[in-house]
């Protein structure tokens, strides 16, 4: 089950991002400040038990164009489309919002195109450099994430 990130749910969506040993460095790490403050951008994937195993993050950038951000999905429950099922959710929620461009920093550029996304210059999203990059611990030099984006 997909729903939207509860108050409870915090402590889990920071163990998923602080694995960084699991991500090898795919997803930044959220403090909890971060995450409480951007809470209403987080989907949760839910187990049988109600456990969180997975979130995703829709980010309202300007006008028109937001971010999907922070996509983890525990080990045990990838391949079976629970991320795909995640971002999906998150552009269902950007066309709902109105904003019909979004895009995402990725290292993972074959899942994104899967998904409808197409490789972009960095320099069309320069509204993103202002508000995130110059707070990143690999800007400018170790970013290898490449932009992608998906007009709806």
């Amino acid at each position: 089950m997909i729903r939207k990130a509860h108050i409870r749910d915090v402590k889990a969506i920071h163990g998923l991002l602080m694995q960084t040993e699991e991500h090898e460095g795919l997803v930044l790490p959220r403090s909890f400040s971060q995450l409480y403050s951007h809470l209403r951008d987080f989907f949760v994937l839910l187990d049988e038990a109600d456990t969180v195993v997975g979130c995703c993050a829709l980010s309202v950038i300007w006008d028109d164009l937001a971010e999907i951000r922070s996509l983890v999905v525990a080990p045990d429950f990838r391949g079976k489309r629970f991320g795909r099922k995640l971002v999906e959710t998150c552009l269902e929620e950007s066309v709902m919002l109105g904003i019909n461009k979004v895009y995402t920093l990725t290292e993972q550029t074959g899942f994104f195109a899967h998904l409808g996304f197409k490789q972009e210059s960095m320099d069309t999203l320069n509204q993103k450099i202002f508000i995130d990059c110059f707070n990143c611990p690999r800007f400018p030099d170790l970013c290898n994430e490449i932009a992608m984006v998906i007009n709806l």
